[in-house]
């Protein structure tokens, strides 16, 4: 629709509303302000922070510490609660911010026309129809169609995520075009960088853009992360589990057993004490925090702790384009000359690389196209591009110019002949910049750069054509449109002789005489280690999704050339006309999708995750926080990120680099891989002790471990041993493991095997020389302090066999490989020495000396569980094989 139209159709006109008419308009459509739902208050916020099935385990355990007097306990496990809600209330104090910085965007003032006189309103007052007057420096206060425009470039990062600022103009838009399209609006938020412009508003507070994202933001809920939903039902399972057998032993003893009332009792507290992981929960939090600060050293700032869990199940990555696979500095790539095409080495501002015909070299200086194309490149210039005092070369200006000064300080030209007289600056309704140079020589030139159509149309011949024959215009279209299929950008370039009194330049200086130079392509390159990342992740399994507001052409060309799929191709506008069902299908083939908008981000992200896929998303503007949030992992960019895509997002790059991104993921499989290292190690403890209470109830004898003794094994093979595993190093085989299902189960049918096997071999070996130090005579005290050490001796030996959860560790770096668990069995020895030994733990834990050859003897068992197990696992190995 034209100006005009629109005008009509709000029932307003150039000189604006009448200060009658807008209050009215303000009543029916209300302020211009978002509106956002209440929020939890501080305390409701922290009290939900103990709504999670492993805190719960926690809390019962504190119960049952206190009630038998273990107070030390009862303050540790306290203490690992509150720093979880600690930590937990504040990172998601800084999510909920998201949705306040969002309605923070909207400028408080508006300059207006009311009755045809300009003035300044509360931005909140606006109401469709109201004229807005736009200059550079403004942002936007509402949606506006656009009717008059001198010069006018908006930057619309916050919505499209694209960082080059957008020329404006007054014509018509098709009528489905995206945001990114739509180059006759602006959009509340956007920063108007060049020029002026006037507005009429179409659409104020929630029917804006930013105002749709906001409330895609308010409607979207976090999900919970694979580990802790396995965790959350591992818990409820155990809960039930424990609670029904301790109910059980405890008819069993006093009713078959004849144990007496207070005796049943403490055997069903011995069972649930021993069948409760109480150093689970903590070794999870202790494993992700340490993932953390290993992620911080790879550039990966997490915001929210179980999200270093989630980034190991990843099986889709969907990355922006620009700035995250790419480079975000525009490159010379390809120059199209007269005889042929040149292609130019290197990538960014830094002025190093070769030119080339095909596979040989040439030299520019030598070369008087390239030398020609190359000169006109940096006298028709306004950036600048040098060398920072840290050796790194940097650009200021339009990046497309930053290119073309690039371009021509790899050709060595030389400049300092020439002397600027005038300059015509590049304007969109032109399409074209022209400087005027005066040669030393005293020649005069204009040398002119713009769009390839507008270049061309104001050509007649070649450069240096010596017969000054006309040039044959579709042959250059032909070739230009050639260039463009590959994705590059394409800008031409031109010279014109004038006579030597030529001091000004004006609009009649362009016909179409000019001499046709060349053209030039360009595109903003792939980052290296972006290329290498994704080959990774696809060894990995993992499969990567280009989204990006660029053009198709281009996104297909860079996708190519860092190896993603890009045959299969879609814009967001052929998105739209996909049903649900058909974009469910449709993701699992198509790699790349084009001037995407945020509706259609979160369109694919939900097809994504209805097929069951684990998806990262990144993401840097207030555009991407509605699919940010959604996504399993929202991936936001550090750097050229806004406050609103980073606060709903779990994951910051402090780099905006994709490489990142699969070093995160490879903590992340690595994090829970420790994660599952440590339940494999704890749960036969716990299996082992529930085996011995259990036969002891079962043959009606005296408990061979008292509740305090198994809490003070639990204690401290948590504290030690399976802290240990916490600090595992990565795997060598990581990457190129398919990525685990995450419907799977936490505890597979191998895990309950092994779990099962262990606490046999454990718990056996412990009733066996409790019973057999009674055979020998020894007091009770003592059988118990044997059963203990051969229940810890199990625990350490144990510990090597699950550094590699399949692998043997026979080897150097199985068995020393992680020196915490070295240190971990030293402290282990010097606490069980110290529980054996020193009349206060005799006293508080009712244990006694013990004699050297029963050390032998507990040794001797944890050794014959460490083989077993690696028996057990050579027998997998070749069942699997």
């Amino acid at each position: 629709m034209d100006t005009r139209g629109v005008l009509d159709k709000l029932q307003s006109n150039p000189d604006g509303l009448d200060e009658e008419t807008a209050p009215h308009l303000l009543d029916d459509h209300g302020p211009n302000k978002l509106q956002t739902k209440r929020r939890r208050t501080a305390l409701e916020r922290f009290i939900q922070q103990f709504n999670n099935i492993l805190i719960y385990i926690l809390i019962i355990t504190a119960v049952i510490t206190a009630l038998l007097a273990q107070w030390i306990d009862t303050i540790v496990i306290l203490v690992v609660v509150l720093v979880n809600a600690i930590v937990g209330f504040i990172q998601e104090g800084k999510a909920e911010s998201a949705l306040e910085q969002i309605s923070q965007m909207l400028t408080p003032t508006a300059k207006v026309l009311r009755n045809g006189n300009s003035r300044e309103i509360k931005a909140e007052e606006l109401v469709p129809g109201d004229i807005v007057l736009l200059e550079s420096g403004n942002k936007v206060p509402a949606d506006l169609r656009l009717i008059e425009e001198k010069n006018l470039k908006i930057e619309e990062s916050a919505l499209t995520g694209e960082s080059e600022a957008v020329s404006k103009s007054v014509a018509p838009a098709e009528e489905d075009a995206v945001v990114n399209d739509q180059v006759n609006m602006a959009f509340s938020s956007t920063l108007v960088t060049y020029g002026r412009g006037k507005g009429v508003v179409t659409a104020t507070a929630t029917d804006t853009e930013i105002g749709r994202i906001s409330e895609m933001l308010e409607k979207e809920e976090e999900l919970t992360t694979p580990l802790l939903r396995k965790i959350e039902h591992f818990g409820k399972w155990l809960a039930g589990f424990t609670l029904a057998f301790s109910t059980a032993l405890f008819f069993i003893a006093f009713f078959l057993q004849d144990y007496t009332f207070t005796e049943s009792m403490l055997a069903a507290i011995s069972l649930a004490v021993a069948a409760i992981p109480e150093g689970l929960p903590a070794i999870i939090t202790i494993t992700l925090a340490i993932g953390v600060q290993e992620l911080a050293k790879r550039n990966a700032i997490i915001r929210r702790l179980p999200a270093v869990e989630t980034l190991g199940a990843v099986t889709y990555i969907c990355s922006d384009k620009t700035g995250t696979l790419t480079r975000n500095e525009m490159t010379a790539r390809t120059l199209v000359a007269p005889s042929g095409e040149y292609k130019v080495e290197g990538t960014g501002y830094e002025p190093e690389g070769d030119f080339y015909r095909g596979d040989e070299k040439l030299s520019p200086d030598e070369n008087k196209e390239i030398g020609f194309i190359c000169q006109t490149a940096l006298l028709c210039n306004e950036a600048v591009v040098k060398q920072n005092e840290d050796g790194n070369w940097e650009m200021s200006g339009d990046p497309t110019e930053g290119a073309l000064v690039t371009l021509g300080m790899k050709a060595h030209v030389n400049t300092d002949e020439f002397k600027r007289l005038d300059v015509i600056p590049f304007e969109s309704d032109r399409g074209f910049m022209a400087t005027l140079d005066e040669h030393k020589s005293g020649e005069r030139y204009i040398h002119i750069k713009g769009a390839p159509e507008t270049i061309l149309a104001m050509c007649s011949k070649v450069f240096k054509n010596s017969d000054g024959q006309s040039f044959d215009h579709d042959h250059w279209r032909e070739r230009m449109e050639q260039t463009a299929s590959e994705g590059e950008r394409l800008i031409a370039l031109a010279i014109k002789k004038v006579d030597d009194k030529h001091d000004s330049l004006n609009i009649s200086d362009f016909g179409d005489e000019a001499e046709l130079l060349g053209m030039v392509g360009m595109m903003d390159p792939p980052r290296n280690e972006a290329t290498r990342s994704i080959n990774i992740c696809r060894d990995a399994g993992i499969h990567v999704m280009m989204l990006t507001g660029d053009h198709l052409l281009t996104a297909r060309a860079i996708a190519e050339e860092m190896g993603l799929e890009a045959s299969n191709a879609m814009t967001g506008k052929e998105l739209e006309e996909k049903s649900d069902e058909e974009l469910r299908e449709l993701v699992k083939s198509y790699r790349v999708f084009a001037r995407t908008n945020p509706t259609h981000k979160l369109k694919l992200m939900k097809a994504l995750q209805a097929n069951g896929e684990v998806v990262a998303m990144t993401g840097d503007g207030v555009n991407d926080a509605p699919a940010l949030k959604r996504a399993d992992v929202g991936v936001a960019m550090g750097i050229k990120g806004t406050e609103v895509s980073k606060d709903s997002s779990e994951v910051v790059l402090a780099d905006d680099n994709f490489a990142s991104i699969e070093k995160a993921v490879e903590q992340g499989r690595t994090i829970y891989d420790n994660i599952r290292k440590a339940i494999l190690f704890l749960l036969p403890t716990n299996g082992a002790e529930v085996l011995v209470i259990m036969v002891a109830i079962l043959m009606g004898i005296v408990l061979p471990v008292t509740p305090v003794q198994i809490l003070w094994i639990n204690m401290v093979t948590a504290v030690t041993l399976a802290l240990a595993l916490s600090f595992e190093p990565t795997e060598p085989d990581i990457m190129s493991r398919q990525p685990r299902d995450p419907q799977a189960p936490i505890l597979g049918t191998y895990f309950l095997w092994r779990i099962l096997f262990v606490s046999v071999l454990i718990g056996g070996f412990t009733l066996t020389l409790h019973f057999w130090a009674l055979d020998a005579g020894l007091d009770m005290p003592v059988s118990r302090t044997i059963a203990v050490n051969t229940l810890a001796a199990g625990e350490a030996f144990y510990l090597f066999n699950c550094r590699y959860m399949n692998r043997s560790v026979i080897s150097i770096s199985g068995l020393f490989g992680n020196s915490y668990a070295l240190i971990a069995v030293a402290i282990l020895i010097l606490l069980q020495l110290f529980f054996t030994y020193t009349p206060f733990m005799h006293t508080l834990f009712e244990t006694a000396p013990i004699g050297l050859s029963h050390w032998a003897v507990i040794v001797a068992a944890g050794v014959v569980v460490f083989i077993l197990v690696e028996l057990e696992k050579f027998v997998f190995r070749i069942i699997e094989d």
